[in-house]
C-alpha cells in the first residue's frame, strides 16, 4: 500500500487539496506557498525515507483556540509537508474503511453532511423516539487511544510501513507556547487524518448500536441515541458508558450527558421546538439554538461597529458573506419571526454607521436634502441633538436610507434569502 500512497498522481492530488485548503503555517513557519518548492527539492529523500521506515514527522504546532464556555479547545496545525503525506494517506484509507462506517454516521464522510444529521434526528423524534440519550465524549480528541487505534487499523490494513507512517504521525510531539510535549494519547483537531482516525475508533461504538437495534445519530463525536421510554433510555445510557469506558477507554462528560426531552435537546446547532399546528400533537420542528443566533449577533456587531474602520462597501461584503454561510447551514430551520426581526436591526446598525460616517452637520444637510428632504427638515435633522443609535432607530432614516437604496449598495437581508434556500 505504501507505494500506492506514495504514488506521483496520489501525491499530486494531496498536494492540490493542501494548496487549495490554504490554512496555517506548522512549526517550521513554511505556508503552502513554500510547499512546491519544498517537494521539487526533498522528494525524493523523503520518499526514500518513508520507503525505508525511518520518516519521523515534525513536532504539531499547539493553538488554544477559546469556546463560548471559556474553556479553550487545543488545535494540532502539522507543517505542510507532513499535512499534504497525512492527506495522502486518507485519500487511499477512506475508502478502505468506509466500507466498514455505519449509515447512521455522517460526520466528516463523501456525501454525508450534518444536515443529514439533523434530518435523521428529527425524523427519529417525530417517530415517537422522545427520551434521547444525549451523551458528550469528555476531550475526546485528547483521549483517542493509540494502541486500540492502531490495532483497528490493523485489521484492515496490513502493510508495516504505511502502518509505520501512521503511528510515527500519532507520536510526534507538539509544541505549545513554544514547549514540545510528547503524547501517548489523543488524535490532535486540526490535521487531515484526525477525522477519519476518529471515525474508525467511534465506528466500534456504530456498530454495537447497530447489532442492539438502537435509533441513533453520529456526526463525529456528538451522538444521541432515541428511546421510547425513560426506562429504556436509561438502560442504553448506562451500557454505553461502560463500553465507551471499558473498551474503548473514552470518558464521558457526566455534566454534558443525560437523558433529554425533544424541548431540551439541541443537536449541531439546531433545536427542536413543538409543531402549534392542529393535528401535529408530539411533532417537532427545527430552530436554531439560542447560542447559535446570539454568536450570530456578536459576528454582526463586529462587522457593523460604528467605530471599525472599513468602509461601507466592505460592510456590506462581509455581512453578506456572513448571512450566506449562516443561512445555508441553518436553512432546514423555521426561522421567519426571528430573521425579520434580526433584519431589522441590521438596517438599524447600518443606518448608525453612514450616519457616523456623514460625520459633520453640514455633510448630514447636503445628503438628507439629495435624499429628498426639504432644507428645512435637513437642517434640522442634521443638528439633532438626539444620541447617534436614537437616530438611527428614527423614521427620518428609515424613509431615507430605504431598503431599495440599501440593497442598491449590495445589501440583501437575511429573510430573503433564506427564502430562497430553506427546505422548511
Amino acid at each position: 500500500m505504501i507505494h500506492s500512497i506514495l504514488s506521483k498522481g496520489n501525491m499530486e492530488t494531496a498536494y492540490l487539496h493542501v494548496f487549495r485548503n490554504k490554512g496555517s503555517a506548522g512549526v517550521d513557519g513554511n505556508s503552502v506557498n513554500d510547499l512546491k518548492p519544498e517537494f521539487q527539492k526533498n522528494w525524493k529523500v523523503m520518499k526514500e525515507t518513508i520507503l525505508l521506515g525511518n520518516y519521523i514527522p515534525q513536532a504539531i504546532l499547539g493553538i488554544e483556540i477559546p469556546k463560548q464556555n471559556g474553556k479553550t479547545r487545543l488545535l494540532g496545525i502539522p507543517t505542510v509537508i507532513d499535512r499534504t503525506l497525512q492527506q495522502a494517506l486518507h485519500q487511499k484509507l477512506s475508502p478502505i474503511f468506509e466500507e466498514d462506517f455505519q449509515s447512521t454516521s455522517f460526520g466528516f464522510r463523501p456525501k454525508k453532511n450534518a444536515h443529514e444529521a439533523v434530518r435523521t434526528a428529527l425524523f427519529y423524534v417525530n417517530q415517537g423516539n422522545q427520551k434521547i440519550v444525549d451523551i458528550d465524549l469528555k476531550a475526546f480528541f485528547d483521549e483517542v487511544s493509540h494502541e486500540k487505534l492502531m490495532t483497528l487499523i490493523y485489521i484492515r490494513v496490513k502493510c508495516p510501513l504505511t502502518l509505520k507512517l501512521i503511528r510515527s504521525f500519532l507520536r510526534a510531539p507538539i509544541q505549545i507556547n513554544g514547549k514540545l510535549r510528547k503524547r501517548k494519547k489523543g488524535v490532535p483537531q486540526g490535521s487531515p487524518l484526525s477525522p477519519l482516525l476518529s471515525n474508525i475508533i467511534l465506528n466500534e461504538l456504530d456498530k454495537e448500536l447497530v447489532k442492539r437495534g438502537h435509533k441513533f445519530v453520529r456526526y463525529a463525536d456528538d451522538f444521541a441515541i432515541f428511546k421510547k421510554s425513560n426506562k429504556a433510555a436509561k438502560r442504553v445510557g448506562n451500557s454505553v458508558y461502560l463500553f465507551l469506558k471499558n473498551k474503548l477507554k473514552l470518558p464521558i462528560n457526566r455534566e454534558k450527558s443525560g437523558i433529554r426531552n425533544p424541548k431540551d435537546f439541541s443537536f449541531l446547532g439546531y433545536h427542536l421546538y413543538p409543531r402549534n399546528r392542529k393535528g401535529d400533537k408530539g411533532k417537532f420542528l427545527l430552530v436554531v439554538d439560542y447560542k447559535g443566533l446570539k454568536r450570530l449577533k456578536e459576528r454582526i456587531k463586529v462587522i457593523t461597529r460604528k467605530t471599525s474602520p472599513m468602509s461601507f462597501d466592505t460592510r456590506i461584503r462581509k455581512l453578506n458573506q456572513l448571512r450566506y454561510g449562516w443561512v445555508n447551514y441553518f436553512k432546514l430551520a423555521s426561522i421567519d419571526g426571528q430573521l425579520r426581526s434580526l433584519d431589522a436591526w441590521i438596517r438599524k446598525r447600518l443606518r448608525l454607521c453612514i450616519w457616523k460616517d456623514w460625520k459633520r452637520a453640514n455633510r448630514r444637510m447636503k445628503n438628507f436634502i439629495r435624499l429628498g428632504l426639504s432644507p428645512d427638515q435637513a437642517y434640522a435633522w442634521s443638528r439633532t441633538r438626539m444620541g447617534t443609535w436614537a437616530v438611527a432607530c428614527s423614521p427620518i432614516m428609515a424613509t431615507t436610507i430605504t431598503l431599495e437604496r440599501l440593497e442598491k449598495r449590495g445589501y440583501k437581508s437575511m429573510l430573503s434569502y433564506y427564502k430562497d434556500v430553506a427546505e422548511v
